[in-house]
């Protein structure tokens, strides 16, 4: 070794190996050059490294550096430096099957990473890579060199313990990672509970995770530990910081007379709650009356939750980071405290409550001809379910319809002009071309220790589908609102099937002897047209789900885009700020208006000029007191910008919270049900297997192809098939089928089939 390699030896590696050699930052000045590469034995020849002790060490330090991010590897050139513009960014996305992808912002395609490489991070993080050529399929695939930003401090699962150790098997299916936990670092726990455990060491190359028992959740099947579960998993706020509990506490029990002062008194209608049985939370109350005109005038009051929560507060900071209520079967996370949510804001019958009220014109054709804001105070007349009110209408001299009738005469009335308007609503949304899927769902009824007993599908009624007509109207009404007076606000937005995504559905249609009108650019009418001609169908249910699939999903935007599904041009969530808190920031924008300068403004003819109103679209109260802009509503496009991800994202989260609650009991369920059969339909079809989705119940298992064992199937993925060789038998999606239930795997949340 020459001497000036050994004068780049770092002091320190010579205590710490027995052939040290010149430190990582000389052997990256010998490659500082642009282009420059060097292999191993020329690295060799340039620091004189003759012994077999010394190359071994050079061929370590330099695997080392390759890992670590200051060097990559040609195999035809060799070494070379690697530079600020060799490294990309993302977030690491996690596959069940152990590797994962790098996802970059605004970037087509994810980056491939072996499982290797997802063994030193989680799911989530942020990290560097470079990029490390292709794999076995052709894919490029990246090489992790560093975190810059680690997502995962807590992850929740189950206490495994094996020959003598004790390792946490986490509960998402995104992390493979086994999480090593000391026998000191149980605080209690036992092996096959479901516990919540904090990361204390990062993953690395050489050693996995390390963690510590910080909550014990208890045993598999305690009752509603899947809710416990999910709401950990997900990472979903449920506990109230005491700041917030003392501003809820402060709140009073009943609407102080007081805050009804500058309102509109609406107590004499009589508006009416319709919603679900085990609700519990009334965001809205409706109420009509047919015009003299013709036509009607609708009136949707909704709890102005603004009044009570000004932004900045505790309780707007606490609504802001949960972003929306999170219901799961029998249980329901609250955006707001209880106080709130279920007393002061909620529309309870009988009682006294403020609202944001949005009156509109109707005209017989169902569309809506002028609209005004107002803020008011209602009193309840009823609270009604859409079982209730349902009965009502469809067998109004029987059984439940007759007691509903009996019990409540005074609104009955009223109830079947909402209704008549409903039929000019549903008439005009036919007429737009709005796509009507009809998703079937599902109920869990469970036992009074809340053991799964039943699952059964949900039966839509014209109640459902009137009082979601109405909130359309509203929300309708809102975004056109908003975008005329150009304030900054979020939209609900929902774009139109992409390129691949409509090529796969026009060939799945084509197997059925079906078409998709429209050509490239199908509207919603094209859909609904197709929906409407398959409702006789055996296979319609399946057909509904994959030309669902071909659209994307429906997300929150500053930039007002259009709602494809609902063919509208322009739409808003204005109708639960109980529930979600893009309604209440919509709530705020409505409210910061009404509480402007008196009429004769700019503002005023601007709001007469564009939506055809005598008078403006909102009403005042004389001598209300004006609310100060930059505090009521303080907000730009920006802070908008940041607030529509956001509430996207808390949003998603909270669908697939639900979906895995869903999954754990189904799976629960079907454990009592083993060797039993069933009926269903194939609502997927890969090479390894069929998905059936059984009747009534949707729950939905595989049949391996190695169930099939009458023959060898092959799998066509142009047709979506596997066909036998020797029989020809074929299996494809919308095939119905018999099965029998064979095993529940309830760790991966996954049901084995075998043909009945």
């Amino acid at each position: 070794m020459s001497k000036d390699s050994q004068k780049a030896i770092n002091a320190a590696d010579y205590e710490k190996y027995s052939s040290p050699i010149p430190s990582r930052e000389y052997i990256m000045g010998l490659l500082d050059e642009p282009g420059k590469t060097l292999d191993r034995d020329q690295l060799g020849q340039l620091l004189q490294l003759v012994s077999s002790d010394d190359k071994e060490a050079l061929r370590r330090r330099l695997r080392a550096m390759e890992r670590d991010g200051q060097l990559t590897f040609d195999r035809k050139k060799g070494y070379s430096l690697l530079r600020e513009d060799d490294f990309i960014e993302g977030l690491v996305i996690g596959h069940p099957d152990g590797f994962g992808f790098l996802a970059q912002e605004g970037a087509g395609n994810d980056i491939f990473l072996h499982d290797s490489q997802m063994l030193k991070v989680f799911n989530g993080d942020k990290v560097r890579i470079v990029m490390s050529g292709v794999n076995q399929r052709g894919r490029q695939q990246g090489q992790i060199v560093g975190i810059i930003e680690k997502n995962t401090s807590h992850v929740v699962g189950r206490l495994i313990h094996e020959e003598g150790d004790y390792f946490l098997q986490p509960e998402n299916s995104r992390i493979r990672n086994e999480i090593d936990i000391a026998a000191d670092q149980l605080n209690g726990a036992k092996a096959g509970q479901y516990v919540n455990v904090e990361i204390t060491e990062y993953p690395c190359n050489r050693f996995n995770a390390e963690g510590k028992v910080v909550e014990i959740l208890g045993d598999s099947m305690a009752p509603g530990m899947e809710i416990d579960v999910a709401i950990r998993s997900h990472d979903i706020p449920h506990k109230w910081p005491k700041t917030v509990l003392d501003e809820a506490a402060a709140m009073p029990d009943e609407v102080k007379d007081a805050d009804k002062l500058h309102r509109s008194d609406l107590r004499h209608l009589p508006f009416v709650t319709i919603d679900g049985e085990d609700a519990r939370d009334f965001d809205d109350a409706v109420y009509c009356e047919k015009r003299k005109s013709g036509g009607w005038r609708l009136y949707v009051a909704i709890a102005d939750v603004s009044h009570y929560v000004v932004p900045g507060s505790a309780l707007d900071q606490e609504a802001e980071e949960r972003g929306t209520s999170v219901y799961f079967p029998g249980h329901v996370v609250p955006m707001l405290p209880e106080v709130l949510s279920n007393g002061l804001c909620s529309l309870n019958p009988h009682v006294d409550r403020l609202v944001m009220v949005c009156e509109m014109a109707i005209s017989r054709a169902g569309k809506i001809s002028a609209y005004k804001f107002s803020e008011g105070f209602i009193n309840s007349h009823a609270r009604l379910t859409y079982n209730q009110v349902g009965a009502l209408l469809a067998s109004p001299e029987k059984g439940l319809g007759k007691q509903v009738a009996k019990n409540h005469h005074a609104v009955v009335p009223h109830i079947h002009a909402l209704h008549q308007l409903y039929a000019a609503l549903r008439t005009a949304r036919t007429k737009r071309g709005s796509i009507d899927f009809e998703k079937q769902e599902v109920q869990f009824k469970f036992t009074k220790g809340r053991k799964i007993d039943q699952i059964v599908p949900v039966i839509r009624n014209d109640a459902h589908k009137m009082i979601e007509e109405f909130m359309l109207c509203a929300n309708v009404a809102t975004a056109q609102f908003l975008e005329k007076l150009n304030l900054p606000a979020l939209y609900r937005v929902h774009e139109g099937p992409g390129e691949k995504k409509l090529t796969n559905l026009r060939e799945f249609l084509s197997e059925r002897g079906l078409n998709l009108a429209g050509g490239d650019k199908p509207t919603p009418a094209h859909y609904d047209l197709l929906l409407r001609s398959i409702n006789e169908r055996n296979d319609a249910q399946i057909i509904r789900m994959m030309m669902l699939r071909s659209l994307s999903q429906a997300e929150y935007s500053a930039d007002n885009q259009g709602h494809f599904g609902l063919a509208y041009s322009a739409y808003a969530h204005f109708t639960s700020p109980i529930r979600r808190y893009p309604d209440l920031l919509v709530h705020r924008a409505i409210r910061s208006v009404i509480r402007r300068s008196e009429s004769g403004s700019k503002l005023h003819r601007v709001l007469k000029k564009f939506t055809g109103m005598g008078s403006d679209p909102v009403h005042r109260i004389k001598n209300a007191t004006p609310l100060e802009e930059g505090k009521s509503y303080p907000y730009d496009l920006d802070k908008m910008k940041t607030m529509a991800d956001h509430c996207s994202r808390v949003s998603r989260r909270a669908d697939k919270a639900g979906w895995d609650v869903e999954a754990w009991l189904k799976c629960e369920y079907m454990q009592d049900h083993v060797g039993d059969t069933f009926s269903g339909v194939i609502s997927s079809v890969t090479n390894f297997g069929l998905f059936i989705e059984l009747d009534d119940t949707l729950i939905e298992g595989l049949v391996h192809v190695t169930a099939l064992n009458n023959d060898y199937y092959q799998f066509d993925a142009a047709q979506q098939r596997l066909v036998g060789e020797r029989t020809r038998t074929s299996f494809g999606i919308g095939d119905t089928i018999t099965i029998r239930v064979v095993r529940v795997d309830m760790d991966q949340r996954k049901i084995e089939f075998e043909l009945a």
